[in-house]
């Protein structure tokens, strides 16, 4: 059911990363090509990660109905790196089908397996469905931290000044 992405998986993860950009009201800001994601995926030396979940299809061949993008953190209080799940995602006829779960006990049994001390994702304060969801795999908010983004032109602006 689940399974580390393939370079012949890019053409489904795109599909699904608009489809959920899509559901989270903002098919604009994915501008991610194929191309982008193949070199980040698949690249000489790969920093993001990718799952697949996958059901078998009307002819019994596996089809894709859900992907995890991943990444390492760290940190400094433990001193050891974490993941970082960048987008969760499970095609809506899929949903209740445990490819949720999985895609995320893939993510937990990876930081088990090497020692890593957290699994942290952001969610939409509005996404009632994975909040209620996340919840009930036993994580918890961290109601004293807020998400701070620099991008655009003020990501820029401060890169370009001189100290």
């Amino acid at each position: 059911m689940i399974r580390p992405a393939e370079p012949a998986d890019l053409p489904e993860i795109h599909r699904m990363i608009r489809e959920l950009a899509e559901y989270e009201k903002e098919p604009e800001s994915a501008v991610a090509t194929q191309e982008d994601l193949h070199a980040a995926l698949f690249g000489p030396d790969p920093r993001v990660f990718s799952h697949i979940a996958e059901e078998p299809g009307p002819d019994g061949e596996p089809v894709p109905v859900g992907f995890s993008v991943w990444f390492l953190n760290f940190s400094t209080w433990t001193g050891k790196h974490g993941v970082y799940l960048e987008d969760l995602y499970v095609r809506p006829r899929a949903r209740g089908g445990g490819h949720g779960f999985a895609l995320l006990r893939a993510l937990a049994g990876i930081c088990a397996e090497r020692g890593y001390t957290r699994l942290e994702w952001s969610v939409l304060d509005w996404n009632e469905p994975a909040i209620r969801f996340y919840e009930a795999l036993g994580s918890r908010p961290m109601s004293d931290w807020t998400v701070r983004r620099l991008d655009g032109e003020a990501l820029a602006v401060l890169g370009s000044r001189t100290p």
